[in-house]
């Protein structure tokens, strides 16, 4: 029977304690992946729609008479001015939230081509826009400078 050197030793317990660690790496970004929420301008989507099951964020401003209630029920229709998409939502929307105003809503592209939000998020203030969809508009021309 052979005794392995201390050296040896040590070489593979670093390189099981590296291998554990990559393994580790890799089991949280493959979880994270799946959680990750890209944002998207209406031009994006009109440009190369994503899957009706793939989560993003629109952002753009609130087409000015867009905005039709139903009870809970909203549906709007947000635009870079470029390109616009209508947006349903069901639930409360926050108290900022007007026509002409930014917006940010999360969900996903349903095959009827209308965005489902189940989130959604309006500016603060009158100086304050969603960075998302301040430099949207920059890329559409709608806007000279960032807030």
């Amino acid at each position: 029977m052979t005794k392995t050197s201390p050296r040896r030793l040590r070489a593979y317990l670093i390189l099981g304690a590296l291998a554990a660690l990559g393994l580790a790496a890799f089991i949280t970004l493959t979880a994270l992946q799946d959680n990750i929420v890209f944002f998207r301008s209406p031009t994006e989507v009109a440009e190369n729609p994503p899957a009706t099951d793939q989560r993003f964020r629109i952002g753009g401003m609130v087409q000015e008479g867009s905005v039709v209630r139903n009870g809970l029920d909203v549906d709007f229709i947000v635009t870079d001015f470029n390109a616009s998409l209508s947006v349903h939502y069901a639930g409360m929307l926050p108290d900022l939230f007007r026509e002409g105003q930014g917006v940010v809503a999360e969900g996903s592209l349903q095959p009827d081509g209308v965005f489902r939000a189940d989130n959604v998020l309006a500016k603060h203030d009158e100086n304050y826009m969603p960075p998302e969809v301040a430099e949207a508009l920059l890329k559409a021309g709608k806007m000279e400078t960032r807030p």
